[in-house]
This record gives C-alpha cells, sequence and structure tokens, in this order.
C-alpha cells in the first residue's frame, strides 16, 4: 500500500472517550481507507485499515474479541 496522504486528514475521537486522555483517534481518508492513532502521541506511528479490515476491526472490538 503507497503511504496515505494525511495533510488533510481530519481527525476525531470517539464519542465514547471520557476526556481522560487514553483515547484513539481515526480520520477517514480520501482514498476510503482509515487510520488510527493515540491521540496522546499522535507523532508515534498509526494503523492504515482498507474499508474490509475496518469493518471487521471494529466488529471484533465491539464483539469483545480484542478487549
Amino acid at each position: 500500500m503507497d503511504a496515505a496522504d494525511l495533510s488533510r486528514a481530519t481527525w476525531r475521537k470517539s464519542t465514547y472517550s471520557n476526556g481522560g486522555g487514553e483515547c484513539v483517534e481515526v480520520a477517514d481518508l480520501e482514498d476510503g481507507t482509515r487510520a488510527l492513532r493515540d491521540s496522546k502521541k499522535p507523532g508515534n506511528g498509526m494503523l492504515i485499515f482498507g474499508s474490509e479490515a475496518w469493518t471487521s476491526f471494529v466488529a471484533e472490538i465491539k464483539s469483545g474479541q480484542l478487549g
């Protein structure tokens, strides 16, 4: 996969974030992928997910498989 263009990414935190600083942020990228990063250390890298991988990732979190 080519490097994602994050120059115009809009990052958002989960609505479940409690304000304690232990959050992840997600951005919907122009090519249909999604990026995920640590809100406390955004410069330390990120995960990039294709649409099918993102759907599976979120489903596994919701089901408690990655808890």
